[in-house]
């Protein structure tokens, strides 16, 4: 073989490598753009669905209303809010359960100072729409604390109430419902923690079943302490 031939071979065999190398680097190029690119798609829909889930759960909306505890009184009480977050109430207070028809307000505010959720909604909501309402209610936070009821007139289709708060829903799907049961069912406002939401004092009858009881200061039922509510109950 001739020095030219030779000469020749060697570029072109330089030539090759260097062609090989400038593939290989674009190949990892490429291959670290495309991860990078996936990394970054994956933190943007990761970082979407956070964003997006704490603006479906916020908050914000719940009204915040103070009122002394301890207020009872045998007579109907005319509240400021519909339905009521707090106030003078009935000796009594209502079951925690869930119910087909309106109950006494001076009930379920006493029910709301012993820790309970008052779950409310318009009589005329779509019957698949009171089914889900029950759905959520029977499956969130702790049921011997939960109360629902129709309630007339109501300013939204639904209404979460607790002692001091209350949040306005258009419909059972929103998820802020079930935020707000596990935020404020016998939450830290709660007047009288661990107080029952049952028992054989608690009223179990609807509002057109029975009038508000005239109970004297003799007559007034003894208000005892449940267990602490578990954790895994939330």
């Amino acid at each position: 073989m001739t020095k030219e031939k030779a000469q020749a071979r060697r570029e072109h065999l330089q030539k090759m490598r260097a062609e090989q190398k400038r593939k290989e680097r674009r190949a990892a190029l490429l291959m670290w753009g495309a991860g990078g690119l996936i990394v970054v798609v994956l933190v943007g829909v990761v970082g979407f669905y956070l964003v997006n889930q704490a603006r479906e759960t916020s908050l914000d909306a719940v009204v915040n209303v103070k009122y002394d505890a301890g207020q009872h009184v045998t007579t109907a009480v005319k509240y400021k809010e519909t339905p009521p977050v707090g106030g003078e109430h009935n000796p009594y207070w209502q079951q925690c359960a869930i119910y087909d028809k309106p109950i006494h307000n001076e009930h379920a505010v006493h029910s709301l100072e012993h820790g309970a959720i008052w779950i409310t909604y318009r009589p005329d909501l779509p019957k698949a729409q009171v089914d889900k309402l029950k759905e959520v209610a029977s499956s969130t936070g702790q049921q011997d604390y939960m109360l629902v009821s129709p309630f007339p007139n109501l300013p939204a289709p639904v209404v979460a109430t607790s002692w001091g708060h209350q949040l306005k829903l258009q419909s059972p799907d929103d998820p802020k419902l079930e935020a707000f049961i596990r935020k404020f069912q016998n939450g830290a406002d709660t007047p009288e923690p661990g107080a029952v939401c049952g028992g054989p004092q608690a009223v179990t009858t609807t509002a057109d079943q029975a009038p508000l009881p005239p109970v004297s200061d003799q007559q007034a039922p003894m208000e005892t302490i449940s267990p602490a509510p578990s954790q895994s109950q939330q």
